[in-house]
């Protein structure tokens, strides 16, 4: 698209036919991750049809939220560390900062050849989220992290 212009009327026009919209990262691309999607400005209109219990697991929606906040929080401070600077960063930040770091590398790239089933994609997430302080973690029940993580990582 033009200019990274997503509002640009070819791109624009698309969303209003397609199911949803994959949007690419420049940024993830220099860092050499595959596939470089933006995964906050990605959508799918029919990705809750997709999820849940009988579909995929039960923890997959809550999952994926808690993972999208993660990240937007991780992005933030990562941010903030560069105005800044990481000595004003508090350990949580810091945490936030790793998740969204590891959360790249480690989730959204996937490599050429690899291939990922959607289970071992949501033991990763729960694997990631390990790293965030408990007390961040309020997207997700607390049975799904007792049973998803539980004594492991911070609390």
């Amino acid at each position: 698209m033009p200019d990274d212009d997503k509002t640009h009327p070819i791109p624009d026009l698309t969303g209003y036919i397609t199911e949803g919209q994959f949007i690419l990262d420049r940024t993830l691309h220099a860092k050499g991750i595959f596939a470089p999607v933006d995964v906050q400005n990605s959508l799918s209109r029919l990705w809750s049809a997709g999820v849940g219990e009988g579909k995929t697991r039960a923890d997959h929606g809550p999952l994926k939220d808690q993972l999208f906040a993660s990240y937007a929080t991780g992005k933030e401070v990562r941010e903030l560390a560069v105005i800044l600077g990481e000595a004003s960063l508090t350990e949580s930040d810091k945490a936030h900062m790793k998740f969204a770091d590891r959360f790249e590398e480690e989730f959204i790239h996937q490599g050429h050849h690899i291939e990922r089933s959607i289970e071992e994609s949501l033991d990763l997430g729960w694997k990631l989220l390990a790293d965030v302080p408990r007390g961040s973690l309020k997207r997700v029940k607390p049975e799904l992290i007792e049973r998803h993580l539980g004594n492991a990582g911070n609390t």
